[in-house]
């Protein structure tokens, strides 16, 4: 079977049979550049330090060679509470789209690994449950996998290899201390730290953990690889965006949207309004239970649903084939978010629209997005949603413009008011 078009094949890197054949039906056809550079250097049992462009396939460039290098041993006899492979992650979705990535990986193993995701916002009973017998594969959020460990649930001793998924988002989330209390409870291991980009405190955090580390560093991550996406940026008042989105939609015939929102407020209010427009719609947000979370995803997926309206809690946890359109109707407040963002459509070869809503009062952030960026979109007018607000300074209530520091005089006529007096000259 071909496996591969061009000289480089995903066979020529060291992968069995088995996960070549999972692998190309799922369309894995020609490695990508990470997965060229991370698979091999993987399985000869290097630390690997990755960093890659969104959409660029960071996640099989890990799950291929982990399954690779479990199916060549089996887990220890007496090991009845232990792991063998630990991934981390920083939400909830991203660990059930590795667990998908997982499993359809290793549908055609001769001994299928045993896999357990572990996450918060559901019942921990039922992940106890599971961890019965000790797991081939964990993929858990910091938080739910030190509660496992506190209730006795399972041991890390064991760990074969430890990956951190999205490092950059674990850090900014604030798990640290959760990922230094883990770290301390593993023996030696190989460590896989993969990530869209690495600011200073991830490198630091890099240099600490790995062990002479192969470092694949493909264009540092901060870009959209060879992803096909028509950026562009509306301007529109902020009250008429549901409607200039129910305008885009009927007008480009998308047949699904992801669209991302400030607040969960947000995502809930404009899902009403689409919903009185007969248009079907869901929110997703981390006030929802875990259950909602999982129906609304599996929902946009199977195509039950045409929008999203999701925080940026689901800005790297959704892949869904194919996905014409997404919308910033509220802008990211990263503009590495930004890429995070639009880097859901075009994927795998296909093209994609990404649409941000410039309001008045987000005119001059979005102007940074681009300066960070190095774009210039430009800005588009819709006929019959052309703006007419314009930004309005935002008053400090002690006085003076928001983020402007009072004038020696501002203070001195302020105290003079309070005594009933006169400013001194």
């Amino acid at each position: 079977m071909l496996y591969a078009l061009g000289s480089m094949t995903l066979a020529s890197l060291g992968l069995s049979e088995p996960l070549l054949r999972a692998a190309a039906a799922l369309g894995y056809d020609e490695p990508t550049p990470v997965q060229t550079a991370a698979i091999p250097a993987i399985l000869e049992g290097r630390d690997v330090w990755a960093s890659a462009k969104t959409g660029s396939g960071k996640t099989a460039a890990f799950v291929l060679p982990m399954l690779e290098l479990l199916g060549r041993s089996r887990r220890r006899p007496g090991a009845a509470m232990n792991v063998r492979a630990l991934i981390l992650v920083p939400t909830r979705e991203l660990a059930q789209q590795i667990g998908e990535v997982v499993h359809g990986f290793g549908r055609d193993l001769f001994a299928r690994p045993k896999t357990v995701i572990a996450i918060g916002g559901v019942s921990i009973n039922p992940q106890m449950m599971a961890l019965r017998g000790g797991a081939d594969i964990v993929i858990a959020t910091p938080g739910r996998l030190l509660d496992l460990v506190e209730q006795n649930a399972l041991r890390l001793e064991d760990v074969e290899i430890l990956v951190l998924d999205e490092a950059d988002r674990l850090l900014s989330l604030g798990f640290q201390d959760e990922l230094t209390r883990v770290v301390a409870m593993l023996a030696p291991r190989q460590t896989l730290l993969f990530s869209a980009t690495f600011p200073p405190p991830v490198r630091a955090f890099a240099e600490a953990l790995l062990v002479d580390p192969v470092q694949v560093f493909v264009d540092q991550g901060e870009a959209l690889g060879d992803a096909v996406i028509e950026q562009r940026a509306i301007l529109v008042d902020t009250g008429k965006r549901t409607l200039l989105l129910r305008h885009l939609l009927g007008a480009h015939g998308w047949s699904q949207v992801l669209v991302f929102v400030a607040s969960h407020h947000a995502a809930d209010h404009v899902v009403n309004k689409l919903g009185r427009a007969n248009i079907s719609a869901a929110s997703l947000h981390g006030d929802l239970s875990q259950g909602a979370r999982t129906q609304a995803l599996a929902d946009f997926k199977s195509g039950r649903i045409t929008v999203l309206v999701a925080t940026d809690v689901a800005a790297r946890g959704i892949d869904v084939a194919g996905l014409p359109a997404v919308v910033s109707y509220d802008l990211p407040r990263s503009a590495v978010d930004y890429l995070h963002r639009i880097g859901r459509t075009g994927r795998a070869g296909r093209e994609g629209t990404a649409v941000s809503f410039v309001t008045a009062d987000t005119s001059a952030h979005f102007d940074l997005i681009e300066k960070r960026h190095k774009l210039s979109l430009g800005r588009e007018r819709v006929e019959g949603f052309e703006p007419t607000e314009t930004a309005v300074p935002v008053l400090d209530p002690h006085g003076g413009i928001k983020g402007k520091r009072k004038s020696k005089k501002d203070k001195l006529r302020e105290a003079a008011a309070r005594d009933g007096g006169t400013p001194k000259k």
